[in-house]
Parts: structure tokens; sequence; C-alpha cells
């Protein structure tokens, strides 16, 4: 059982040293582009570039992956990548003592200088799998593109003009490097050209134009020296010229200047006369216009004292009218403060007058509302009461029996009647009488009415009673 845990044990211990290895071994074949590089990295049929693009340019961005990756041998399946290294940065291809020949087939020789970047790495890496091998392609095409364009001209024409050529080869060379993901910085450059080997044909021609150019230099040598005797020779002339020139200006001048002083003179002479005249004209002008300043004003002093007058007088009068109006109006207001004070007292009287009518007025109402109240209550009281009623109707007929008896003595005053005094007593005589002309004593109420129509006593007293005489039977 021990030897078995010892075994498990040594087991467990070399397994991890093999996965501390393996570990370590795999941080090992981690790669980080430096910033000057770009690693195009091929895994089977997959390519990938890293590196680090250039700040702002978008196009490397989009082709980048990121600036590290695992470089696994070629010899692990599917692990297993190729590397291929290419310059970030701007690399450059000189070409040096390179033979052309121009359209005469006149050799010589050329300096050529050139600027590349990668603009397509994957392109370029699809072509290529290292930069020197890139270097000699570019190379190779720069070289065909000088030969082809330089043998289409002259050699003094590729002389005098090297500066054209330079963009004839970016031309010449752009759709030939854009198939190996390759663009040129800037034109290539035509540095120098000069004889090949054993050749001359370039220096007799710089001697032709050095001879040339002494003959131009010594004929513009004398030409510069007649133009600058002639230059002389005119210039003596044109001083001579201006010397006579300035002579006789200064003759004129001082003719001129006399002439001026002396009309000067003149000038000043009768501008003395004339602004004497002026001055004795305006004084004029000055007192004439002070003395119409004068009048002006004493004519305003008049009229400004008049206004002051007749402004005091309307004033005054305006004071005065304002104290009467004034006084006017106390007086108004005295009065009207008596007026209103009668007003007030009579309205006062009246006030206490119609306060006293209302007064009796209402207890001469009242008055009468106590007589028909009594009346009522009484008539109540006779409604109810039967003997009462009884009461009233004897009363009444005491009245009108009344009446009656005074109506019957006027009448018997008026009449021949005669009583007859018998036995008994004077009252029972009247009682007697009295009873004659009552219904009791066999009278006739119709009789005696028609007895009383008889005389103008009975028919007057018929009148007050209101009766008439009755018709006759």
């Amino acid at each position: 059982m021990d030897v078995m845990n010892y075994v498990f044990l040594g087991a467990s211990f070399i397994a991890l040293v093999i996965v501390f290895f393996f570990v370590k071994w795999i941080f090992s074949l981690r790669r980080v582009v430096p910033t000057n590089e770009v690693h195009i990295v091929r895994r089977g049929k997959n390519t990938m570039v890293y590196g680090t693009p250039e700040r702002g340019n978008e196009e490397q961005a989009k082709q980048f992956c990121g600036n590290s990756y695992y470089e696994f041998p070629t010899s692990i399946p599917v692990l297993g990548v190729s590397v291929t290294v290419m310059p970030l940065s701007i690399f450059g291809i000189d070409i040096n003592d390179y033979e052309a020949f121009d359209k005469e087939r006149v050799p010589f020789v050329v300096d050529i200088q050139s600027f590349f970047r990668i603009s397509d790495y994957e392109v370029a890496a699809s072509r290529i799998n290292r930069i020197d091998e890139l270097k000699k392609q570019l190379l190779s095409i720069v070289q065909g593109a000088v030969r082809s364009i330089l043998a289409k001209d002259y050699l003094n024409e590729i002389m005098g003009e090297r500066s054209k050529y330079g963009q004839q080869f970016t031309d010449e060379v752009k759709d030939e490097l854009k198939s190996w993901g390759v663009e040129t910085v800037k034109n290539i450059e035509l540095m120098d050209v000069r004889d090949a080997k054993g050749e001359e044909v370039i220096s007799n021609i710089m001697k032709k134009k050095k001879s040339e150019i002494e003959k131009e230099s010594r004929i513009a040598v004398a030409e510069n020296n007649q133009h600058a005797r002639e230059a002389e020779i005119q210039a003596e002339r044109e001083i001579a010229l201006k010397e006579q020139d300035k002579e006789k200006e200064v003759g004129l001048r001082r003719a001129t200047v006399t002439k001026e002083v002396g009309i000067a003179e003149e000038q000043s002479s009768q501008a003395v006369k004339e602004q004497a005249k002026i001055t004795k004209e305006r004084e004029m002008e000055v007192t004439k216009v002070g003395a119409i300043k004068q009048a002006e004003i004493d004519k305003e002093k008049a009229i400004i004292d008049a206004e002051a007058k007749k402004r005091e007088t309307e004033i005054n009068a305006e004071a005065n009218k304002r104290k009467l109006e004034l006084d006017a109006e106390a007086a108004l207001v005295q009065t009207t403060k008596a007026a209103d004070g009668q007003l007030i007292t009579a309205t006062k009287n009246s006030e206490g007058i119609k306060l006293e009518g209302d007064a009796k007025a209402e207890a001469e109402k009242k008055m009468q509302l106590a007589s028909v109240e009594a009346q009522l209550t009484l008539a109540k009281e006779i409604g109810e009461n039967e003997g009462y009623q009884s009461y009233l109707v004897q009363i009444r007929q005491v009245e009108a029996n009344e009446k009656v008896g005074l109506a019957q003595a006027e009448n018997i005053k008026g009449a021949d009647i005669r009583i007859i005094a018998g036995a008994g007593d004077v009252t029972g005589g009247i009682s007697s009488a009295m009873g004659a002309l009552s219904p009791k004593g066999g009278f006739n109420i119709a009789g005696a009415i028609e007895a009383l129509a008889a005389t103008e006593s009975g028919q007057a007293l018929l009148s007050k009673l209101g009766l008439s005489a009755p018709a006759a039977k």
C-alpha cells in the first residue's frame, strides 16, 4: 500500500513538472510585435497581420488583428504557423551606377533614389516570404521603368530636364507596385547623370556647353561693356542737357520771379487800397447795422413795455374779477347755508305737523274703529240675547211714540180742541185724550192721518215724519 502511494505521488509530481514546463513553453511562444514591424502569420489557409498601426491610419487598423500572437512550430498540426516579418516604416531603394541608353543608344550612368511602404500586407506576404525578396523585386521593377523611360529621349534632354523624369518613373511603376501590395511615398528621383566607364559623351557635351557658356559669357561681357559705355555717353549727354536746361530754367525762373515780384507788389498795393476800401465800407455797414439794431432794440423795448403794461392791466382786471367771484361765491355760500337752515327748519316743522296730523288721524281712526267694533260687539250681543232684543224694540217704540206724541201735540196746538173737564184729574184727562188718539180709543190710524192731512200743520208734520196722506176711498 505504501508503494502505491509513493508511485502515485511520483506520478503526480512528474505530471505537475510536465504541466509547468508545458505552460512555460506556451508562454515562451508568445510574440509581441515591435512598433516598427508587421508580422504576417499564416496558419493553414488563413493569413493574419499583427502589429501596431500608425496613428490616424484607418486602413492599417482594419488589416491588423492585434500586436501579439503565439508562434507555434510548423511541425504541430493545426496550431503550427509560419511568420513573415515586414517593416511598418518607410524603406528606401537606391540604384547607383545604373547603365542606361538614350534614344540614340548612347550609354550613360544614372543614380536613382526611391522610397516605398507596404500598403497591403496580405498581398505582399502572399508574393514573398522575406523583405529582402520584396526589395529585390522592387529594384528590378524600378530599373525596368528607368531603362524604358530614358530610352525614349536624347541625352541632352535627359541632362537638361531631369526633374520631369521622377513623375514619369513613378507613373510607370504604380500599377505593378500595387500588385505587390506596395506604393511609393514620393516620386522616384533621378539624382545624377554621368558618363559610363570609358565613355566621354557627357564630358564632351559638358565641354561644348562650357565653351558655349564661355562664348556667351565673353559676348555678354563685351555687350555689357558696350552697353556700359553707351550708357556712360548717354548719361554724360543727359547730364549736359540737364545742366543747360537747368541754366535756362534758372534764367526763366529769375525773370519769372522778377515779374512775379513786380506783379505781387502792384497787387499788394491794389490789395491794400482795396482792403482799405473794404474796411471803410465795413465800418459804414457796422455803423448802419448798429443804428438799425439800436432802432430795433428801442422798438422791441417799447413793445415789451406796452406788453408789460397791458399784461399788468390784464392781471389787475383778472385779480379784481377773481376777487368779485370769490366775494360772490362767499355770499352764495352764506345764502345757501341760510336757505339750507330755513329749509331744514321748515322740513322739521312740516315733519312735526305731519306727525301731529298722523297722530290725530290715527286717533280718529282708532275711535271710529272702536265705535264700529262696539256696534259690532253690540250687534253680536243683540243677536245672541233675545231679552236685550225685546228691550231695544220697546225702546224704539217709545221713541216712535214720543215723535208721534210730539207731532200730535203740535197739531193739537193749532186745532180747536176743547177738553171738557169732568170728573177726574188733569192727568187722567190727558191720558184719556191720548187714548182717544190710540187704536184702543177706537180711532183708526189712517183716519187720524187723514185728519192730520186736512190741516197745514198736519201736512207739515206728515212731511217731517216722511208720511203721505192716504188716498180717499
